[in-house]
């Protein structure tokens, strides 16, 4: 099922032979394959096999790994897919999970017509490389050693020795990896007139040691993860918190709220604090947020949603309350005050006027909130305090029990919505 001459029927007549050996459970032995020559392996075996994405091979093979460290895994892979997939084949080396990687390298990608990989030789002809490949060639062994893998070896297709490497790697708790160097007779071996006597002779001139390159002992990282969580086996990821309504809300329809902020500032925060006080009311709330990668700068907005029934689209076209408090959020906004109705209405940093909009505006001066107006990092829980109070939402003293569920920062919080509230 190879071309004539390929070193991959050599190969896999070589693991067969491992595998008989081994005399392992065909049902706890998986097989995953990459894409390329190699791919077509899978199919002859016995064993459990996955077939996957070009280069991600070791990724799923890690997924089973951790999902069952009993099992036996072990990746048929190219040189192409080593390429493609470099990083998973580096940090699967680096984890130390407890694969066997078989290389299949024929120093170019077979099946998709001979272009160089990153193994091809310095000097090798192929079709993307027809004056000769300038680059080094990677060498796999050093690469995985060099990040702990717990075996690397090198040899070729025609070494006998293969089955013998290939038990030991596969018996091997730890990450091994086996760099088999063979003859690709569709492309690479016409295009470069290269030999059996050529790979060897091409090895000895790069300085790649050959046979077991590299062996070091650490835990396997399968078994090592499961070792350090097993005391929390059964019990939740978090214990659950639930918040059981102690006040009443007036709130007689569902009203939906835009607070637009600025990164940094804790706006979604406070708007979380918020739609807290709106449960501990027995109101249902919902929260959405956008802010930019950068975290701590641009802008900042919390969309919320109060609703006595249940909130089945978080959405909100045209709120009926908007907060403004930055520039940065201003901008984000901006597009959404002239479609707001007389009836809405927006409270807004009284630095930030005028704004053109039919809704009715609310300046919030926060200098008359003396050194509290200083802290712009409260600005957003303190106009909320203040919409709360404006529209009889919910108790305040909800959203003060709310602001108490986090008593790292509730007594500063508290003073900050007191020097609101005197504001009113």
């Amino acid at each position: 099922f190879f071309c004539p001459g390929c070193g991959h029927g050599l190969i896999v007549d070589y693991l067969n032979e491992a595998l008989v050996r081994l005399q392992l459970d065909p049902r706890q032995v998986v097989i995953v394959t990459d894409i390329g020559c190699s791919g077509l392996a899978d199919k002859y075996f016995v064993t459990n096999a996955f077939h996957g994405l070009h280069g991600r091979s070791i990724t799923y093979a890690t997924g089973i790994k951790l999902g069952n460290p009993d099992l036996k895994v072990i990746v048929l892979i190219g040189d192409g897919g080593c390429g493609i997939g470099g990083h998973h084949l580096i940090n699967a080396a680096r984890r130390n999970i407890g694969l066997t990687v078989m290389v299949f390298n024929n120093l170019n990608y077979g099946m998709t017509g001979g272009e160089h990989s990153v193994s091809t030789p310095t000097g090798g002809i192929t079709c993307t490389t027809p004056n000769g490949q300038l680059e080094r060639p990677m060498d796999l062994c050093k690469t995985v050693a060099v990040n702990g893998a717990g075996l690397a070896a090198r040899l070729t297709a025609f070494d006998s020795s293969l089955p013998d490497l290939l038990v030991q790697a596969i018996q091997t708790e730890a990450f091994s990896l086996i760099d088999v160097w063979e003859l690709c007779t569709a492309y690479y071996v016409p295009n470069n007139k290269f030999s059996k006597k050529a790979l060897t002779d091409t090895m000895a001139g790069l300085g790649f040691e050959t046979g077991i390159v590299h062996q070091e002992s650490r835990p396997e990282f399968s078994r090592a993860y499961r070792t350090s969580v097993e005391a929390q086996a059964g019990k939740p990821a978090a214990a659950p918190h639930f918040l059981q309504p102690t006040y009443a809300s007036n709130l007689d329809h569902e009203l939906s709220l835009v607070v637009a902020g600025a990164a940094g500032k804790k706006i979604n925060t406070a708007a979380s604090t918020f739609c807290r006080g709106a449960l501990l009311s027995g109101l249902y709330a919902a929260q959405r947020n956008d802010y930019p990668v950068t975290v701590k700068s641009g802008h900042s907005i919390s969309e919320v949603i109060l609703s006595h029934e249940k909130i089945t689209y978080t959405g909100i076209s045209q709120p009926e309350v908007m907060i403004i408090l930055f520039n940065e959020g201003l901008a984000s906004v901006k597009n959404r005050l002239a479609g707001l109705s007389p009836g809405d209405r927006v409270y807004v940093h009284s630095g930030l006027l005028p704004l053109e909009t039919p809704a009715s505006i609310i300046p919030i001066d926060f200098k008359r909130c003396g050194a509290w107006g200083d802290k712009k990092e409260y600005w957003g829980i303190m106009a909320l305090a203040l919409v709360l109070e404006n529209l009889n939402l919910f108790p305040l003293d909800a959203l003060k029990a709310a602001i108490a569920l986090q008593p790292a920062y509730a007594e500063e919080t508290l003073f900050a919505i007191n020097a609101i509230h005197d504001f009113i």
